[in-house]
């Protein structure tokens, strides 16, 4: 099966499904809209996949150029003359996808685009609308996401559910003993921009280090908000490490320095980083939105806090410093979670079964 794989840029996520697909027998075409700059993403595109060169994947995308875009996407469509084209998120390439005319298209939430940029205004959720009743086959990698595409227009009955899923032997638990030291260290590598609320996080952090000294602070990324962060945590700086950008290779290591993962996120689906978490064995305590509802019990495998409330989120963390002894367990509670559900070599297959019934529905 010859498959367009239509992306955005390049991001860790994108590097995932590309390799995945590398190692099967089908010929994909990989397109980008934007040009690749996550500074997390240091590997190479997989040389089985071929990098289509086209009028997108110079500059950021911009709406004037949209024709241009679907002008030169049929041509690579019509060079390539593909089986199913994989596009996603929804209001950008998706759009574009579906301007082409070509079917039958699988269209991939990325999350965010089902559960924030669709309430932006009225003329994205009009593209939402447009995208998914155009749609062939919709897949998404939480209910809450497919139970939006749902609402906007997708069949019901052309919908596939999977995480995502992370690679479970790079990402996994070091061997944790109960012998602890008092510090309890908390990490967090949620991008610095709004919709991830990490300034939620520091606030409690902030809150909870006053009342607890023994509290560490794990930030990695970066963003927009990044001055905002440095100056609500400036009175706790000495228990804060900003550890900046880390490859994916090394990014195992960090959470191994943890005792305890945190996600407060005000949108989601199922978050990557929650599962590579998981997978390393951590306790997590996220904000108390759907998917993360999905992946977190409180007092199983961690605990949840009122979206966007700082004072709670500080109570929690000053809680999981009182029960540090059962946080191994929970630990391996989340470990074993993401044996069952977040294997990435399992939950591919899904992805190839969707791909198998988009193309017998021309």
């Amino acid at each position: 099966m010859k498959i367009i794989y239509f992306s955005t840029s390049y991001s860790p996520h994108d590097h995932r499904f590309l390799s995945a697909l590398a190692k099967t027998d089908h010929k994909v075409y990989f397109v980008r809209l934007e040009p690749a700059t996550n500074e997390s993403e240091d590997r190479i595109v997989p040389t089985e996949i071929e990098q289509v060169l086209w009028a997108g994947g110079k500059e950021a995308f911009r709406w004037r150029d949209v024709p241009k875009y679907v002008r030169s996407l049929r041509k690579v469509i019509k060079d390539i003359k593909p089986d199913i084209v994989h596009a996603g998120p929804l209001q950008t390439v998706g759009l574009i996808a579906v301007l082409t005319g070509f079917r039958p298209l699988l269209m991939m939430s990325w999350g965010f685009d089902l559960m924030e940029d669709v309430h932006r205004n009225r003329w994205w959720e009009r593209i939402t609308y447009f995208v998914l009743r155009r749609s062939t086959f919709f897949t998404s990698d939480a209910h809450v996401t497919r139970n939006k595409a749902v609402e906007y227009g997708m069949n019901p009955e052309r919908t596939v559910v999977f995480p995502w899923g992370v690679d479970l032997d790079h990402f996994k638990p070091n061997v944790k003993t109960s012998e602890r030291s008092n510090v309890l260290t908390l990490f967090c590598n949620r991008s610095w921009e709004p919709r991830y609320g990490v300034d939620v996080l520091a606030r409690a952090f902030l809150r909870a280090a006053q009342t607890q000294p023994n509290l560490r602070l794990i930030l990695l990324g970066g963003g927009s908000m990044g001055g905002e962060l440095r100056r609500i945590l400036s009175p706790v700086a000495d228990q804060v490490l900003f550890g900046g950008y880390i490859s994916q290779k090394d990014l195992p290591r960090y959470y191994n320095m943890a005792d305890l993962y945190i996600s407060p996120s005000h949108v989601d689906g199922s978050s990557v980083s929650l599962m590579e978490a998981m997978g390393c064995g951590l306790p997590c305590l996220v904000s108390d939105i759907p998917a993360n509802k999905e992946w977190v019990s409180d007092d199983e495998n961690g605990w949840l806090f009122p979206d966007g409330n700082a004072e709670a989120l500080a109570e929690k963390i000053l809680l999981a410093a009182q029960k540090r002894d059962t946080l191994i367990e929970m630990g391996a509670r989340s470990r074993s979670i993401a044996e069952q559900r977040a294997d990435w070599t399992k939950n591919f297959k899904k992805l190839l079964d969707a791909y198998e019934q988009t193309a017998q529905l021309k």
